[in-house]
């Protein structure tokens, strides 16, 4: 099973520029997950709502159009789907998309996220701050109750220095502030691994999201704001994650997507 993940920056955008449907035949996706869709279900075309065989899932932003969104195309339907984690200041937002599926007793929860950006003055900052938080208690409950949990998407932290290409220059600024790299760190002391790190430890230059003003990715000057994270339980050599990668040749979006393959 391929899992692709992306920030579209604009999904009607990126349909309407030819960067959507490539994307399912050539990674032959079984589940995508997509964030910053900016845009409600019935804003979709229908060819791009309903993509056959997958079965499509979209939560968005409740406070203001065009801001926000996560979407889910799965070839296999869901048992259960929940939008956002039972918070309403975080869920108006449309920020998490949850499935959940079944299969031999055995139950995966793939969770897409377009985790908040920072930036915009400190109560921004608290409030990703305060997202953060409690997605992580929602994940380590659904973890309690006998859920292996995906998650994916834009977090809008770089961990280590080896994830953007100036930490010096951004010691100071969202995205790269000690108490947000925490918070991964944390994540990861709760036993969720970093695919990519655990695949790859020491890869340098190895990014996700470029500034398009700058043409900063012309010049690779990036940073990795993309992320994979499993439960230790996705190491199994059945059942576990065998591949992971970044598709940083495809264009559409000021994010490139991120793939796993289990």
């Amino acid at each position: 099973m391929k899992i692709v993940s992306w920030n579209t920056n604009g999904l009607r955008a990126t349909a309407k520029q030819g960067f959507l449907i490539p994307l399912f035949d050539k990674g032959k996706v079984d589940i995508l997950c997509l964030q910053e869709t900016k845009v409600e279900p019935d804003q979709l075309h229908e060819d791009v709502r309903n993509i056959p065989p997958y079965h499509s899932y979209f939560a968005y932003s409740k406070l203001r159009k065009g801001y926000s969104g996560v979407g889910i195309y799965s070839k296999e339907k869901p048992k259960e789907v929940l939008y956002g984690m039972g918070i309403k200041k975080f869920d108006d937002e449309g920020r998490l998309l949850i499935a959940k599926y079944e299969n031999k007793n055995k139950k995966t929860t793939i969770i897409t996220g377009y985790f908040p950006n920072g930036g915009s003055g400190p109560h921004r900052l608290k409030y990703k701050l305060e997202f953060y938080d409690a997605f992580l208690k929602f994940i380590l409950k659904l973890r309690k109750n006998g859920e292996h949990v995906i998650f994916c998407g834009d977090i809008n932290t770089a961990h280590e220095a080896i994830d953007l290409a100036r930490p010096k220059a951004n010691e100071e600024n969202t995205g790269f502030l000690p108490i947000e790299r925490a918070w991964i760190s944390k994540v990861i002391k709760n036993n969720f691994i970093d695919v990519f790190r655990y695949f790859y430890p020491e890869k340098k230059d190895s990014y996700t999201y470029w500034d398009q003003k700058t043409r900063a990715r012309d010049r690779n000057v990036g940073w990795r704001l993309d992320y994979f994270f499993a439960d230790k339980y996705f190491l199994n050599k059945k059942t576990g994650i065998k591949k992971t990668g970044i598709l940083s040749d495809y264009h559409g979006s000021d994010h490139c997507p991120i793939w796993i393959e289990i």
